[in-house]
């Protein structure tokens, strides 16, 4: 099962890489799939969470900082954490698509 999930390193989770359509797949793997997925999917909120904490503390560091390229520096670190938890979210909600197909 774990060829059909790979790990990626931005947003620190693993992804689905499916090399078929997904009525290709037999219903069981289909299932075992589903399975991992919401295993890993369970794990997003979490991952979030500690990106925001991140993105606080950078905030704070950012309000109290007098170097202007540094200040350019975090607010670069911020937008990029910033799109991570946007991905993350849209990776999430990509379990309501996955969740029609399973009951059809």
């Amino acid at each position: 099962m774990s060829e059909l999930f790979v790990f990626d390193e931005r947003l620190g989770i693993a992804l689905p890489s499916l090399s078929q359509d997904w009525d290709e797949y037999e219903h069981d793997v289909q299932q075992q799939i589903l399975l991992q997925w919401e295993n890993i999917r369970g794990s997003i909120p979490d991952r979030i969470r500690d990106l925001e904490s991140i993105i606080n503390q950078k905030q704070d560091a950012l309000s109290n900082e007098n170097n202007f390229s540094r200040s350019c520096e975090l607010n670069t670190e911020i937008a990029e954490i910033a799109s991570i938890i946007n991905d993350l979210w849209l990776w999430y909600r990509t379990n309501q698509h996955i969740s029609s197909k399973r009951h059809t």
